[in-house]
């Protein structure tokens, strides 16, 4: 089981390589959490309804309140393209990844109360196509995430184990998803992290991870995801390209944006 707070970043460095994963507790203090979620909330006011539907996803698209998704928050507003780039979450990011970060996304995701599924079991790096895979993200709570509400699933050392099989999944946002999760291994090695406002869980794009859904009838589980890659790490421009193209046109089709 990972440790609570660690603020050795020799560390935080040794369980993230040992575990695939770690959790540092207060990262941000409340009156920073605070200033997050002011901005989110002008965020999604008022540059939501100008964005691509591609990159905004509703577990209802005829209900705007149940927002789910967002991709790209630091690429269209100035505060969190700050918060993104040059300070804590990138010298974080340079730390675990033993490398340069450069940051490519930073989303927003939201499990509503009493609606918000599963996420199902994947690996980051499945969707990202880098060659090498070497890339992380930084899951940053903003509400209070337990096991009712869908806390982040890790399978302990599965960044060391390649690639898994992926396959066409339902679930908006998440589109593909572990075939074979669910052996021996997988069920032994999960391990449920909870989460308080301010808290960081940082995870390798390798490392295989899933949350179920909120089961919470009055609680939402809202979070932002920081994705880093290293300088070296490449992507493979064509099978990204084509895999998008063939994902648009089948939410389109199913009428998910």
């Amino acid at each position: 089981m990972p440790e609570e707070p660690n603020n050795n970043p020799d560390a935080t460095k040794a369980e993230f390589d040992e575990q695939g994963f770690v959790a540092l507790r207060g990262f941000m203090n409340p009156d920073e959490v605070a200033e997050v979620q002011e901005n989110l909330n002008r965020f999604i006011r008022d540059i939501v309804p100008t964005m691509p539907k591609e990159h905004v996803f509703y577990e209802d698209k005829a209900d705007k309140s149940t927002l789910k998704q967002l991709q790209g928050l630091a690429d269209r507003d100035p505060f969190f393209q700050q918060l993104m780039i040059g300070g804590r979450f990138e010298n974080l990011a340079e730390t675990l990844l033993n490398d340069r970060a450069i940051g490519q996304n930073l989303q927003y995701f939201c499990k509503p109360p009493g609606g918000g599924k599963p996420t199902p079991p994947h690996q980051d790096g499945y969707y990202f196509k880098l060659k090498p895979c070497e890339a992380i993200t930084l899951w940053f709570a903003l509400d209070e995430v337990d096991e009712e509400n869908g806390c982040v699933r890790y399978v302990r050392g599965s960044h060391r184990r390649g690639m898994r099989p992926h396959g066409r999944t339902t679930t908006l946002g998440f589109s593909q998803g572990i075939a074979d999760y669910g052996t021996p291994e997988d069920t032994e090695n999960e391990t449920p992290i909870t989460a308080s406002p301010g808290d960081l869980l940082a995870h390798h794009a390798m490392t295989v991870h899933r949350a179920d859904g909120n089961n919470s009838q009055t609680r939402y589980r809202r979070a932002l995801g920081f994705v880093y890659f290293t300088e070296r790490a490449r992507i493979d421009e064509e099978a990204k390209a084509a895999y998008q193209k063939l994902l648009e046109r089948e939410m389109a089709t199913e009428g998910k944006i």
